[in-house]
């Protein structure tokens, strides 16, 4: 029987010794495929204007920069610590980032201080190369647009807000108020009671601010809870399920603000595959009543979108006061979307723009964020989508979107076969990256002068 003793490293182990990884079905392919596009040398040459050219010992490569954040993607996690410490712990993760044996994966403050020097730029560039390469498979038609925005929870607490006329935290406000009320010293039950019972309580991002982030903003999360948060919106493909745009705004903006400058980046990033809408081909544009807004049907119409936005219920009726053109805009929308191919965009849009935000922020991570800054957020979350867009392509290759899909696309059939002189088993087992058979046959063999009496032969 063996027994475990004092651990003692060798002082020399040769090259074949060296432990390897069997590999990742997932990420050798995904591998294969950032090679043969040339991603390497892509990213390599956008960063190099933001390196010195001589100073200094070599840095990290930056596409192995990118990579780290696609794993946060595919594992589903959030900070940057903690894709640090999933790829030390995963020999194929050291493989996926082309790590030499004796080279230690970079921990999360070289993530941090890569991510503030590289500027949004080159963050929207490599977002832009994915969706090439996407376009490249017929992924990305953008005949049909679907746009919808969420919430995403800041690295902030509410409680570190502070009054931007004076600087007085709510704290100070509240013990401010109860000495003028007549609590000389307020205890923290006081506190409590005076801002439970006080009238006309309300959090105004035109008064309070955080000090920790400034740039979030007081909001309504999709579970309900009030938080400092921003607003993730993505346009997206209705047809394949590609994000063509994932801009990143204030929280306490409406969705009537934020569509313009979310459709200007899907214009943009669609003219790079030759994929956008012209005036005389227009694309189709589904949302629900949340843009509907007589100034953004008025500015649509007649140019490069083919609206299809959801009408909330009024009452009454409308009175237009003049403005023919928002009439036509409005009664046109109305047309299209009552129509069947309406109605099935529709149904398209809830399903595949709501699934879109699923997969980056409740199952990729990103629900809450750990990092500050809407730029600093923004850069993290186009790798995130780009990494998103990769899962969709690697799903048309293997059949599989992210690791664990893989893991649990292996099937096994248990087949037989039966006749008069055989029984015949065969077990077939299916996996992504092979097919293993097993067949086991039994056949009697009863002579003339020995009846009832048998021998197998397998």
């Amino acid at each position: 029987m063996g027994r475990e003793g004092d651990r003692q490293g060798d002082l020399i182990v040769t090259w074949a010794e060296m432990p390897r990884s069997p590999g990742h079905v997932f990420y050798d392919r995904l591998q294969e495929v950032l090679i043969a596009g040339g991603f390497d040398p892509f990213v390599e040459k956008a960063c190099q204007p933001y390196y010195a050219p001589k100073m200094g010992a070599p840095s990290v490569p930056p596409g192995r920069y990118f990579r780290m954040h696609m794993v946060g993607y595919f594992e589903g996690i959030a900070s940057e610590r903690g894709i640090a410490w999933r790829c030390s712990d995963s020999n194929s993760l050291r493989d996926f980032l082309r790590l030499e044996n004796r080279e230690k994966v970079p921990d999360h403050s070289w993530l941090s201080k890569t991510r503030g020097r590289l500027p949004h730029e080159v963050h929207e560039t490599v977002f832009g190369w994915v969706l090439k390469l996407v376009a490249e498979q017929g992924l990305v038609r953008g005949k049909r647009i679907g746009v919808d925005a969420s919430t995403m929870e800041a690295n902030a607490a509410l409680r570190t807000i502070v009054r931007r006329d004076d600087g007085r935290t709510y704290r100070e406000m509240l013990t401010q108020m109860a000495k003028e009320s007549g609590i000389e010293t307020p205890t923290a039950d006081d506190l409590v009671r005076l801002d439970r019972n006080r009238k006309g309580k309300k959090l105004s991002n035109d008064e309070w601010a955080s000090k920790t982030d400034p740039e979030a903003k007081i909001a309504k999360l999709k579970d309900g809870r009030t938080h400092l948060a921003y607003k993730p919106e993505h346009a997206v493909d209705l047809d394949t399920g590609i994000i063509v745009a994932a801009a990143l705004h204030p929280a306490d903006e409406g969705d009537t603000t934020t569509i313009e400058g979310t459709l200007t980046a899907a214009e943009k990033n669609l003219a790079q595959v030759s994929a956008a809408p012209t005036q005389d081909k227009p694309g189709e544009l589904v949302a629900d009543k949340g843009y509907h807004s007589r100034a953004v049907l008025k500015d649509l119409d007649g140019g490069a979108w083919k609206t299809r936005i959801a009408e909330p219920k009024q009452s009454g009726f409308s009175r237009w006061r003049g403005d023919d053109k928002a009439r036509a805009a409005v009664y046109a929308n109305r047309t299209r979307l009552g129509s069947g191919v309406g109605k099935k965009a529709m149904r398209r849009r809830a399903e595949i723009v709501e699934r879109s935000f699923a997969h980056n922020l409740d199952r990729g991570g990103m629900r809450r964020t750990w990092l500050r800054g809407r730029e600093n957020v923004h850069k993290r979350y186009l790798v995130h989508v780009a990494g998103h867009n990769l899962g969709i392509l690697m799903r048309l290759l293997i059949g599989a979107g992210t690791p664990r899909e893989t893991a649990a696309r292996g099937r096994a059939y248990l087949l037989f076969v039966y006749t008069e002189d055989a029984v015949a088993f065969i077990l077939v087992a299916a996996a992504p990256n092979g097919l293993a058979i097993l067949a086991i046959a039994i056949t009697a063999d009863l002579p003339a002068d020995q009846s009832g009496t048998s021998a197998t032969r397998c």
